[in-house]
């Protein structure tokens, strides 16, 4: 039962870092493509950049308007992607402690 428990945790850890590492390379990118405002996000390989951040970002819009003409969106949320990446899968993040825990 114990073993069952840490694979699972093995498997979420590795998910979940996957996921909130591809978040936080697409929410750059998105940053970055903020200095190139003729790109068109909606043609070609960059819907695989704005499908999903639109949503997201559209949200943080509505709370925290652009300063001066920039978005901060991407940065607020590259912020708290890698706080959480740091809380949940980091060195020494929830799911490695419980993963220690179940060794125990």
């Amino acid at each position: 039962m114990i073993s069952l428990i840490k694979n699972y945790l093995q498997i979420l850890d590795i998910i979940l870092g996957i996921f909130l590492s591809f978040l936080t390379t697409v929410f750059l990118i998105r940053l970055i493509l903020t200095w190139y405002p003729k790109i068109d996000l909606s043609k070609g390989l960059w819907l695989l950049i704005s499908i999903p951040t639109n949503s997201i970002l559209n949200f943080t819009k509505k709370l925290i308007p652009p300063i001066g003409g920039v978005d901060v969106g991407p940065v607020i949320w590259i912020g708290i992607i890698s706080f959480l990446r740091e809380i949940l899968v980091g060195q020494n993040g929830l799911i490695k402690l419980a993963m220690h825990k179940t060794l125990i």
